[in-house]
């Protein structure tokens, strides 16, 4: 049971990794925030397409990399 939970774990992470880096930016950096990003800042923009779908994962695969992570700190040997 324990090397099954670090085996999805271990999937979990990486999948994890790659849907983050797979995000677009949403910030411009110490340029941004200090010449003007307050419109994107206070603006209301919501994702749309692809970033939507990308949030939604990244979200999902956050509380399974949680309840794995407790998971497996309950069944360690």
């Amino acid at each position: 049971m324990h090397t099954l939970l670090i085996t999805l774990l271990v999937i979990v992470s990486i999948g994890l990794i790659v849907v983050v880096l797979l995000q677009s930016g949403k910030s411009a950096g110490l340029s941004g925030a200090i010449s003007g990003g307050a419109e994107q800042l206070f603006g209301k923009q919501k994702a749309r397409g692809i970033d939507l779908v990308l949030h939604r994962i990244t979200v999902v695969l956050s509380v399974l990399f949680f309840v794995l992570t407790v998971l497996v700190s309950y069944f360690a040997i």
